[in-house]
Parts: C-alpha cells; structure tokens; sequence
C-alpha cells in the first residue's frame, strides 16, 4: 500500500466536529511497523486502537453493548452497569455511562495495575479488586462477583463482555470493514488475541466474509488455555501469566473458534520486550498485550516471507496504562522479564561506595606483617594481594593475618610471604559479574581485576553482595 504523505496541519484527522466523544470511537490508523520488521519482506501493519478516546480497543464495544441493553428495555434512566473487567472494557463503558447518565461498578483482578484502577475511578466508577488466584467459578472470581453485585442491585444491568453477542457484533460491524478499507482489501493475515474474543471473533468473521482465505491468527499467553484447546479440545489447567486482558482459564461464549485459523503461544518475556521496542524504535507506546499480538504478527510475516502478502495485527491499548509494569525496569526484573545490566569488572571496581578505595591496595613478598596489617586496618580492606614483578603471588586475608598475630606477636616483624595464602584469580576489566562471581569460592574470597596490562582493582565476594543488593 503506498499513501501520500499528509500533513496534519492541513489534512486534520476529523474534519467535522463531533456531538459527543463517543463519535469519535473507531477509524483508528492502520500505520505500517518498520524498524521492527527489519529483515522481514512482509509488511507488517498495526491497527492504533489506542488512539481511541478510552485509549483502547474495548472502546468500540462499551457504548455498543449499553445500547443493545437500551434497546432491549433492560437498561433504563439511572441505572446501573455493573461488568468484571481487565480495565479497558470498563473504560469503555464508562465512556458510555458518562454521556448517557448511568452509574458504574467493576470488578477487577489485582493483577491488574494501578493505572487502570484509578483510570476507571478518575471515570466515576465504583472499583471493586478482587484476588486472581481463584477459580473461574469461585465467589471471589471477579466476573462471579460482577454477576452477584449486578443481580442484588436495582435497576443494574451485566455488561457480559464475555456472553454479549454485542460485543462481537460490534467488531463485524466497525473493525473488520476498516481493514478491508484500509488495506484496499489487500489483508492476507489478521493477527489479534482473545480475552473474551469478541475483536479476533467479529472483525475476523466479517474478513473470511470479504475473502475466505485471509487467514486469521490468534496469539496466546503462555498460561491460558485457548491455544491448547484448540489443539485439543479439551480445556486444560492455566497457569498465571503477567501479560493483562488476554487469555483465559475459560473458553468465552463469544469466542468463536471456528473463525481463528491457529493460534501460537507466546510468553510474557517475549511479549514485554516487543511492547517496549514498539514504544522506542516505532513511537508506538502500547502494552504488554500488543506486544505479544506484534510479536505473532512478525513471526507470521517471516515465515509467509512475500511482500505480496499483508499482515495486519491489533495494537490493543495504550502504554500509559502499564508505567508500573511493562515501563518499569524495577518490576521488570523483580519478575524476571528482562535480562539484568550486563555489569562488568572494571565497573564493579568503579561503583565501588567512596569510603571503600578504588586503587588496588597491595603489598610485595618482602613487605612486614606489621605494615601488611597497618594497610588492612587503614583501608578497612578483608583482602590484600601480594604482588610480585605485576603479577599476584599470594594474598593474605584480614581473618588469618590477625589470627596469627594474636597467636603470637613475633609474626609482626616478619615478611607476608611466610603467611600469604594461594594467589587470587585474576580477570580481564570486560569479565561480566556472572563470571567474577563463579570464581568467587571459600578459597577465592576475591578476584583480581587487570586494565590496560596492570593489575588495576579487587573485588571481593563482599562488594558483589553489596551490588547485588542494591540493584534489587
């Protein structure tokens, strides 16, 4: 597909104005990915469901599925719409409720972060967290619980994203007929997700309707059971994952798995570090889910290897609602997401806290016990090198120099060679911490470190927990 370029100062995006926000749900950008898909002669192309107003794809079924409820008679004046969600379908229908005048309560997993807890607030949403390691059919389940709270209040309707035949519908209705607009009808490969399944569901649907053999692909937390079902048939045990709003431990009724023709798993790391690398290489700031969308999505594109064909993937939500998550390097590496800082030697000798000296603090074969001593008490050192023509020769340990002293005071006037123990290990400056901490043993209490031909540092089993510690 090729496009003019446009200049948003002349060419603005909505040229008419709106009666109220929910007009300007949909039509979101179809922008081809670049930088991600170097290498990869397919084009890949990513539907912004972001720049909804919400700020997400769930936008497009919030105000469809109140006014399915509306129509029906079920929602009336001043009612109540009560739903268990992820946090993005609760945006959605909050959007909705904020025009048309009716009150919200959602349940939530505490799973989810706290951006999307107090989005839904900031909406005037009551907002109810409730555990996520419980069974689906358990009390404390949040769609169990959006089920009792809805049943027990007045006037309230269920959403049931999950069971709404409007919330496929509304993807058949809006989503699908964009792609095939936006792409010219030139799509070969949907890729989506399913958290209740109503975006792979409607807009796959009404794609196989336009041209039967646009594949639809569906991707699938590692932990869910989806993919395994579908292989199977038989509805497996899930596992916990971190990647929100897709997946399931339930198949929805508003999936329909006739429409998806595969699904590939894909683990949280994966998904993660490709949310980020959209964010930094392509502008795209988007979550964890989208990532692992993408993430299919360029391991469809290398493997149909044509650029003939078109990929097209969903970019679910916006990045902003997971900056103490997917955004955060500390959760990150709390929950082993993201490698650590390569650090090396020669920076472990530089991080070292002021009070512990830099320069390596040695003495020679020759030197006294009693100078020996005066440098391990001065420099509050546990190690010091014996150090010979440049090159290490015994070490003596702060522990057995002073036991020996104790033992008896004669030692001070004699030479560290008659008390030095074996020579330290000694390593490069780019030997990464890994490494330097495989040589540090109850015989190797250090290792040293040689710069530029000299022995230049030491560092010891101490400063490695230190920074260990500290990196946490």
């Amino acid at each position: 597909m090729s496009h003019p370029e446009h200049d948003p100062a002349v060419q603005p995006r909505h040229r008419v104005a709106y009666d109220h926000v929910l007009q300007a749900i949909g039509w979101t950008p179809l922008i081809r990915l670049n930088a991600v898909t170097k290498g990869i002669r397919t084009p890949v192309y990513g539907k912004a469901e972001f720049m909804n107003p919400g700020g997400s794809v769930k936008d497009r079924i919030g105000p469809a599925i109140v006014e399915a409820a509306e129509r029906s008679g079920e929602l009336r004046p001043g009612g109540t719409i009560v739903e268990g969600t992820s946090g993005n379908t609760g945006v959605g229908l909050a959007l909705a409720a904020a025009i048309k005048g009716y009150r919200c309560v959602f349940t939530i997993p505490d799973k989810m972060s706290q951006e999307k807890v107090r989005l839904l607030k900031a909406f005037g949403a009551e907002v109810i967290v409730t555990p996520s390691a419980v069974a689906p059919d358990h009390p404390d389940n949040y769609v169990m619980m959006a089920k009792r709270i809805a049943h027990e209040t007045p006037n309230a309707i269920l959403a049931n994203q999950f069971y709404n035949d409007a919330n496929p519908q509304a993807h058949y209705r809006t989503t699908g007929p964009e792609l095939w607009e936006q792409t010219g009808g030139r799509i070969t490969h949907f890729v989506s997700a399913a958290g209740t399944g109503g975006t792979i569901t409607g807009a796959g649907r009404y794609l196989k309707e336009k041209n039967p053999a646009v594949r639809v692909i569906g991707g699938d937390p590692v932990g869910s059971i989806i993919a395994g079902y579908s292989k199977t048939g038989v509805k497996g045990e899930s596992a916990p994952y971190k990647v929100e709003g897709i997946g399931q431990d339930k198949i929805p009724g508003t999936l329909d798995m006739s429409v998806v023709d595969e699904w590939r798993s894909v683990d949280d790391r994966s998904a993660m570090a490709l949310a980020r690398r959209l964010t930094r290489e392509e502008g795209l700031f988007v979550g964890g889910s989208t990532g692992l969308i993408a993430h299919v999505a360029l391991e469809v594109a290398r493997e149909v290897d044509d650029p003939q064909a078109c990929v097209v993937c969903i970019l679910c939500d916006t990045g902003e609602r997971y900056l103490s998550k997917t955004y955060s390097d500390e959760w990150m590496r709390e929950n082993r997401l993201m490698d650590p800082v390569r650090v090396t030697a020669s920076e472990m000798i530089r991080q070292k806290e002021d009070k512990a000296p830099r320069e390596l603090i040695s003495v020679t074969p020759e030197t006294p016990v009693r100078r020996a001593l005066a440098l391990v008490t001065a420099n509050d050192v546990s190690q010091l090198p014996v150090v010979a023509e440049g090159d290490c020769v015994g070490h003596l340990s702060e522990a057995t120099l002073m036991a020996r002293v104790l033992e008896s005071t004669a030692v001070l006037d004699q030479a560290v060679q008659t008390l030095m123990e074996p020579p330290l290990p000694v390593v490069d400056s780019h030997i990464d911490l890994p490494a330097i901490t495989r040589l540090l043993t109850r015989q190797n209490p250090a290792v040293l470190v040689r710069e530029g031909g000299r022995l230049a540092g030491i560092v010891t089993r101490f400063d490695v927990l230190r920074y260990l510690t500290d990196a946490r």
